[in-house]
């Protein structure tokens, strides 16, 4: 059976000279690659997560899926048809399917728009309002935890994690196959965030959906992610199910990522991995392995030599010259 989402070899590309202004300049390729050579599939009823410092691609990997960025170079079948191969009004038709849940919750909804409002607007955007919308905004946001009475009020007269539940009704309308969900916790407390997650955890069981989640909190992805991807400059450096990379990253980068993270087990603190120098620059990209500038075990072969991505047990796989090697059993 096929996935729901293949992505093959994405290639996505921001011009930063005008077309004038790079003649004059005599600029070759006034483009860089914001995203390169991405590969990634996800299934109905599985969360992808997609995890790197800010600028490493992750929010343009969403904008491309949704047709808000043009694609350069790949292909990305969606529910088994060719999104590059298609017109604005048969990419609009499929776009009904995907949703978007954005980063900000409040400021993402329309102030001068009622919760009944912002929820059943997908209705009215892609055509399809013949049905009580009343009735409609009662169920979704009763799906959400919700009373159907918050259809009556605004925004502003939201908390955060209100809002972030009217956000995950509003993406819900359509019933669409696939989620993404930018920073789907950002600014709430942690209680709030433990209960948002455990929604869409139930309501992916309920509806199956798939959901593509992008983040650079750890937390998030080892809580509700069945795969995750590790994303610097634009690349994947490790990709594969969460378990299996929590307990065991083969990337430096990897590594250096969850080092950081905050351990709620005192007993189980890792020691902090330290990272040199700053995150190279898109027009400047270093040579061979594209981290080594920055990685604590980089050799000479690392400066000069870009690394092919090697496959480990369980679909696990790094770009990696010299990978953090598995633990070793004990000696008895």
């Amino acid at each position: 059976m096929s996935p729901l989402l293949d992505v093959s070899n994405m290639r996505v590309r921001y011009r930063t000279a005008g077309r004038l202004a790079s003649v004059v300049k005599r600029m070759d390729d006034p483009f860089i690659d914001a995203v390169c050579d991405v590969s990634f599939s996800l299934e109905a009823g599985q969360t992808l997560g997609l995890v790197g410092e800010s600028g490493s691609g992750k929010s343009t990997i969403a904008r491309a899926l949704l047709g808000l960025k043009d694609i350069a170079e790949g292909s990305v079948r969606f529910d088994g048809r060719d999104l590059r191969s298609l017109d604005a009004r048969s990419f609009n038709a499929v776009r009904r399917d995907m949703a978007m849940m954005w980063q900000d919750p409040v400021g993402s909804l329309s102030p001068r728009l009622t919760i009944k409002s912002l929820v059943t607007e997908p209705f009215r955007i892609h055509g399809r309002e013949g049905r009580d919308l009343d009735e409609e905004a009662a169920r979704l946001l009763t799906m959400v935890g919700l009373a159907p009475d918050f259809g009556a009020r605004y925004p502003h007269q939201l908390s955060g994690g209100q809002a972030r539940r009217v956000g995950v009704a509003r993406a819900l309308a359509l019933d669409p196959k696939l989620v993404v969900a930018d920073e789907p916790t950002a600014g709430l407390d942690v209680s709030v965030q433990a209960e948002v997650l455990n929604l869409l955890s139930d309501l992916q069981k309920r509806l199956g959906i798939a959901i593509l989640v992008i983040t650079h909190n750890l937390n998030v992805v080892r809580h509700i992610t069945d795969r995750m991807a590790i994303m610097y400059l634009g690349r994947f450096v490790e990709q594969g199910p969460t378990q299996a990379i929590f307990d065991q990253p083969r990337h430096p980068y990897t590594e250096a990522l969850l080092s950081a993270n905050p351990e709620p087990d005192p007993d189980a603190a890792k020691a902090r991995v330290e990272l040199s120098g700053e995150v190279p620059s898109l027009r400047d990209r270093p040579r061979g392995c594209e981290f080594h500038t920055r990685c604590p075990h980089a050799r000479d072969l690392c400066r000069t030599v870009a690394p092919t991505v090697t496959k480990d047990a369980a679909a696990h796989t790094f770009t990696c010259h010299f990978p953090l090697l598995p633990p070793q059993p004990s000696p008895r």
